[in-house]
């Protein structure tokens, strides 16, 4: 049975005569005859009783138009959804990124990788990376670029979320310049205010990992955020020492605005991280992925 027998059945259903409903299947009388006779073998039964007056439908026909009717409606709207959808994968780019990495690393490094627009639309949504993973973990975005550590622990299951390096980051120990330019507190002073991040945030999973030894014992954080720019404002304020990527403090370290209050060695070195959600992903995040090279697998 082939889809357009019943778009005849239909449209000679309506029109009642064989010349204008083939006319608007545009089809010859002789071809759109032998389809109707043809779907009438295949269900077994007439569905039409030809006579001086037109066609007119049998009780089995009667009872088949509405079906038909209903099956053609389904068929087309799960067309249009699909097609939706598939557009949708490869026209919009979903990528979820953290915070620190959004305002700072992203913009250029998008621009390196692919003209914008062969990429389509790029959808950038910034978050923790907590609520990052949770997207990917949902299937709601394509991609997430994040500052990685291996010794930080990540739920996202490397067998099935592959990633490969972007770039690098260094998290800097800082604060306030007292007076003399010197920091205003020191890391390995017990008594000193410190800004931490939060659970959700990444950073804080990171320091957690690779500085617990540095963020042990001595005062309680004198307050927590996921956003490294709001520790960022608040160390430059004097409101204590925060542990920051040079993405984002590059600017107050060389201006002096902010100093480093940890001593030399005490710089972390981490990763910037693009983890692919699994399966095939559209032609812009495929496009976008096999611009990165095989040299940045890891």
């Amino acid at each position: 049975m082939e889809l357009d027998w019943l778009g005849d059945f239909l449209a000679l259903a309506a029109q009642r005569n064989f010349s204008r409903a083939a006319d608007s299947r545009n089809v010859t009388q002789p071809a759109f005859s032998r389809r109707i006779r043809a779907l009438e073998d295949w269900i077994g039964t007439p569905l039409f009783r030809r006579g001086a007056q037109g066609a007119e439908l049998t009780e089995a026909g009667a009872h088949l138009r509405p079906l038909a009717e209903d099956l053609l409606a389904r068929l087309h709207r799960a067309r249009q959804d699909t097609r939706a959808l598939g557009e949708r994968g490869t026209a919009t780019l979903a990528i979820a990124a953290t915070h620190a990495l959004s305002f700072t690393f992203f913009p250029g490094w998008i621009r390196r990788q692919a003209r914008l627009e062969a990429l389509g639309t790029v959808n950038l949504v910034s978050d923790s990376l907590e609520a990052c993973e949770a997207l990917m973990l949902g299937g709601e975005a394509h991609f997430l670029l994040c500052h990685h550590h291996p010794d930080a622990p990540n739920p996202l299951d490397p067998a099935r979320f592959p990633s490969r390096a972007v770039g690098t980051d260094t998290l800097v120990a800082a604060c306030a310049p007292a007076a003399g330019g010197g920091p205003a507190w020191r890391l390995d002073d017990a008594a000193a205010p410190r800004l931490a991040y939060s659970p959700a945030s990444g950073l804080g999973r990171i320091l957690a990992a690779c500085r617990g030894d540095a963020r042990r014992g001595g005062t309680a954080p004198r307050l927590t955020s996921h956003l490294a720019a709001a520790l960022l404002t608040l160390a430059r304020e004097g409101h204590g020492i925060a542990w920051l990527p040079l993405t984002v403090a590059g600017e107050d370290l060389a201006s002096g605005r902010l100093v480093r209050a940890g001593p030399p060695g005490s710089d972390l070195a981490v990763g910037i991280r693009l983890f692919r959600a699994p399966g095939p992903q559209g032609r812009a995040a495929e496009a976008l992925w096999e611009s990165l090279g095989d040299a940045a697998d890891g």
